[in-house]
């Protein structure tokens, strides 16, 4: 099966592209640990497979709408 016809197969089932499918699962994830634990939003940044800091609090604030740092402080407050 080709690239195309895979990408066209998944988002028909996804409704997803499958690499923005990818994205929003693991901001999802991002999500939790940051909730969850204490981890530095750089640990978690790297455990998602993040090549820095910078580009998973870019890719977070696009997909959450506000940064990591406040999410997780807004989440954990109440």
């Amino acid at each position: 099966m080709s690239r195309a016809s895979f990408a066209a197969h998944f988002k028909a089932s996804a409704g997803l592209a499958p690499l923005a499918y990818l994205a929003q699962l693991r901001i999802r994830m991002a999500a939790r640990a940051l909730v969850d634990c204490d981890a530095r939003v750089s640990e978690i940044a790297f455990s998602l497979g993040y090549a820095s800091e910078s580009a998973f609090s870019s890719a977070f604030k696009r997909i959450v709408g506000e940064a990591p740092a406040r999410y997780r402080r807004e989440r954990r407050q109440g």
